[in-house]
């Protein structure tokens, strides 16, 4: 289904948008706040009982989502202004039965993370979405669920939404090895396991981000965490904790920042500054990676902020090489390879990114969607089994990119279309919201230059 279809499907009509050649990006402001941290902030504070304060939460569709689901299993959501919210939660164990479907939209994490809350309470819900989220599998979310002693009652083929599933009261503790390195498996097991009476271990052979166990940690559960393997984590949960309220400070969200700090670099002339951006080593791949190609980024004014690590990013416009991206590094920036890719047509020789089998179940096939976005945009490269190969030089542009109802497809093809000899239209640029509610604003703020259809 083309992504036209797909929003028609919807009833929503797409919103081309085009990208032209900008001059030099100039200032500073913050990128959104973190996605992954925004949607447990919600979460943490249903499952808590008392009254949880949150600063700088992304109000984006895809967290605002997993707020109307913890509204529906009992919570009380009260925003103060932008982006801050109290939750007055109901406790582990105490939720309420969901009285209507729990729509997620496109919101695969909160999803995710939602059955296995869902998973380890004595409820039954249904969980459906738009028709990118119905595409992705939830098997691998399902069947440890199932281990624990939650029945899907329903599903669509192939483990799709939309799903019903009839969580327990007591939910067996598991020691579960997951089979790809994935925050979402492993947090879906560990908010099941709350209220198991017992210990919950996750192993993961390649260690993935760990907001769940931080924020677990931080709202008093008894969490370990231990190496375990070569590169991968054990991590051990005791069940049945007291999950007490605690303020929540969300830092800027590392994938968003990734799209104005490419942009600033492949823009000749540019230099922005990017505020509070989250330096969790599990979220910084793309940092590495691009330190690596060349690019002048200076990080200052390290601190913690929410019980993360956060830095000011300097960013200065830069000639950059092409490298080599090992397979090991994708859990840490497995969202960033779109907007790498785009680095990487605008840097000198060939960048070879390893191991990209993750990004074919994403809100779309996005090695497939990015390899389309290039070919159309006159940038040599190749896909060869689970490698995607990019080959720097002259950018044409000029194309048009199908986003297939994919956020992080749209920004990062704006990104290549402001410095491209020829503008680059996408043919929507509605789920932009899901993430990054300000994109355009924001980016135009820098000096960015964006065009409606039949617009100026």
């Amino acid at each position: 289904m083309s992504a036209s279809s797909d929003a028609s499907a919807h009833g929503a009509t797409p919103q081309p948008l085009t990208a032209g050649r900008s001059g030099p990006l100039r200032g500073r402001f913050k990128p959104p706040g973190d996605k992954s941290i925004s949607h447990r902030a919600f979460i943490f504070g249903l499952l808590s009982v008392g009254v949880t304060d949150i600063e700088g939460l992304l109000e984006g569709d895809d967290v605002m989502r997993t707020g109307e689901a913890c509204r529906a299993l009992g919570a009380t959501l009260t925003r103060h202004g932008p982006g801050r919210w109290t939750v007055q939660g109901m406790g582990v164990g105490s939720l309420l039965e969901p009285k209507t479907t729990l729509d997620f939209g496109n919101a695969g994490t909160g999803s995710r993370l939602m059955m296995g809350v869902v998973g380890g309470h004595a409820v039954t819900a249904t969980f459906d979405g738009d028709a990118s989220l119905r595409k992705r599998p939830m098997r691998r979310i399902l069947d440890p669920l199932e281990a624990m002693g939650a029945r899907v009652v329903d599903q669509a083929p192939g483990g799709r939404c939309p799903i019903v599933l009839e969580g327990t009261s007591e939910p067996l503790p598991i020691d579960y090895e997951t089979p790809v390195a994935s925050a979402q498996i492993k947090s879906a097991v560990l908010l099941a396991g709350l209220n198991s009476f017992g210990r919950t271990t996750v192993l993961e052979r390649e260690a993935s981000r760990d907001h769940t166990e931080k924020m677990l940690a931080h709202f008093g559960a008894t969490v370990h965490v231990a190496p375990w393997g070569e590169h991968g984590r054990k991590i051990v949960l005791e069940g049945r904790p007291e999950l007490k309220p605690r303020p929540v400070s969300v830092p800027a969200d590392p994938s968003s920042a990734a799209f104005p700090m490419v942009a600033a670099l492949i823009v000749p002339g540019s230099e922005i500054v990017l505020e509070s951006v989250m330096m969790n080593p599990l979220r910084t791949g793309l940092l590495t990676t691009l330190l690596e190609m060349g690019a002048d980024i200076t990080v200052d004014g390290r601190r913690t902020e929410g019980g993360e690590d956060v830095a000011d990013l300097r960013i200065r416009a830069s000639r950059l090489h092409g490298v080599d991206v090992p397979a090991s590094r994708a859990p840490s920036m497995i969202d960033e390879y779109p907007i790498l890719a785009v680095a990487a047509a605008f840097a000198a020789g060939e960048t070879r990114m390893r191991g990209l089998q993750e990004l074919r179940v994403k809100e779309s096939d996005r090695l497939a969607a990015v390899a389309a976005g290039l070919a159309a945009n006159g940038i040599r490269h190749s896909v060869v089994g689970d490698d995607l190969i990019v080959t720097g030089g002259p950018v044409p542009g000029g194309g048009s990119v199908e986003t297939h109802l994919d956020h992080r497809i749209a920004m990062s093809f704006l990104c290549l279309g402001l410095a491209a000899e020829r503008p680059v239209t996408i043919d929507d640029e509605a789920m932009i919201v899901t993430s990054f509610p300000t994109f355009k604003g924001s980016m135009a703020g820098l000096g960015a230059a964006f065009a409606q259809e039949g617009g100026a």
